[in-house]
């Protein structure tokens, strides 16, 4: 395997991190993540149009770059450097991806351009916080085991009952409002629930969401494209303690929609698992973008900082704490890489990614000192972002766990050490 980068990636990650710099420091997101939006809007739509960055790994024909995941996790990386607000991993990670796999020709030919040129935004609706076990990242997903009667797709998707919501076919009595824009009517669908913490609900054009069809005997989720401008459709913004990857709270009240692609539930769950490889990979890469530059940010600090006559970064001990966090974040790094080649590979990048960001972003407020324990310091967007993916994502443990086990580490009955892989 040949790991060096060829010259066009390069140049995307030349070109992106020169242009965040000059428009995305710290002051920059902080003012940002506080507008209407919570992002730039006006940087988006350059990332867009100018570097094509949503349609990065879409294929020419519908739009975007022709690139690979592998091009998409190094310019996540830079974005993850300055922890750019951006509607990049919903749209591009989540998606596209759904739509790309699972949608019919004209579904693809009628949404992929207009997310790749970012004109069109989109996000995942998932019920509560089940997005890692919908994605397949940790616990059971789609098609796994049976749970008190029900499978594990009913259940991280409400399963009928409480948090879930709920897909009826539309008679098409009422005929099609000329508010439902392209989805309803006759042979179309009404969706009713709500869904808490989706990344960038507030503000996505598109949602796909997980609802549940069928009835408790013939249990079963699909997936629904909705247009946020429908009539019985609300998204509003939510308090999260990382102000750069907003999330809302989505309300559906008998919403028109469409189903994605044909009326196969078995496609589903391999849909989702494989967009959950390809957002772990692209995680994994923006929590190493974003564990560099807190560690970069701190020696630069350590190096100015003195005490007893004498740069803080020049003690032994100062020393040896940010040697830890440069070995877990090439490991790190090494990783994310890997994942980006092979996206099996991607529930332990994210892992490990997050951990050593988790690392990089508590060393940087330690060793900030006084000034590092405020919450205005710039250590603490780091600090929170790690905290937030964690919280959205794994944990940790729960990756590696849940890696381990569909590796089959960990035998189901037997000896103590049969299924343990070698």
């Amino acid at each position: 395997m040949d790991a060096a980068f060829t010259a066009e990636q390069h140049e995307i990650r030349r070109t992106l991190r020169e242009l965040i710099a000059k428009r995305c420091g710290p002051d920059e997101v902080k003012a940002a993540v506080r507008t209407a939006a919570g992002h730039d809007e006006e940087l988006w739509l350059t990332l867009a149009r100018e570097l094509g960055l949503p349609g990065l790994a879409l294929p020419v024909e519908y739009g975007g770059v022709g690139c690979s995941v592998t091009e998409l996790a190094l310019a996540c990386e830079e974005t993850g450097r300055a922890l750019l607000p951006s509607p990049l991993l919903a749209t591009a990670a989540l998606v596209a991806p759904l739509i790309a796999q699972l949608g019919t020709e004209p579904q693809r030919r009628a949404l992929l351009p207009e997310l790749a040129s970012g004109a069109l935004t989109g996000a995942l609706v998932v019920p509560g916080a089940a997005l890692a076990t919908a994605l397949g990242l940790s616990g059971a997903q789609a098609g796994g085991a049976q749970v008190g009667g029900a499978s594990a797709a009913e259940c991280w998707a409400g399963g009928g009952r409480a948090g879930g919501v709920q897909a009826t076919r539309d008679g098409g009595g009422e005929g099609k409002s000329e508010d439902d824009g392209e989805f309803g009517g006759e042979g179309g669908w009404r969706l009713y629930g709500q869904a808490e913490q989706v990344l960038d609900g507030h503000r996505a054009g598109l949602l796909v969401v997980a609802a549940h069809t069928g009835g408790y005997a013939r249990s079963r989720t699909l997936l629904f494209l909705v247009r946020a401008t429908a009539v019985g459709v609300s998204a509003v913004r939510q308090t999260a303690l990382d102000e750069t990857r907003p999330q809302a709270r989505v309300e559906l009240r008998h919403a028109a929609a469409e189903l994605l692609g044909s009326d196969e539930t078995e496609s589903v769950a391999d849909a989702l698992a494989a967009t959950g490889r390809t957002a772990a990979a692209v995680l994994a890469a923006e929590a190493v973008g974003a564990a560099d530059r807190a560690l970069e940010r701190t020696v630069e600090y350590v190096r100015q900082r003195e005490q007893f006559g004498r740069a803080i970064g020049s003690f032994q001990a100062v020393k040896h704490r940010l040697a830890d966090v440069y070995v877990a974040v090439q490991a790190a790094r090494s990783a994310a890489y890997y994942a980006a080649w092979d996206p099996s590979a991607a529930g332990l990048a994210l892992a490990q990614a997050l951990e050593a960001l988790r690392t990089a972003a508590g060393e940087a407020v330690q060793l900030h000192g006084g000034i590092g324990f405020t919450w205005e310091h710039e250590a603490h967007l780091y600090f929170k972002r790690a905290a937030g993916d964690e919280l959205l994502f794994g944990p940790v443990h729960r990756l590696r766990a849940h890696a381990a086990e569909g590796a089959g580490v960990f035998a189901v009955g037997g000896g103590a050490t049969e299924g343990v892989a070698v």
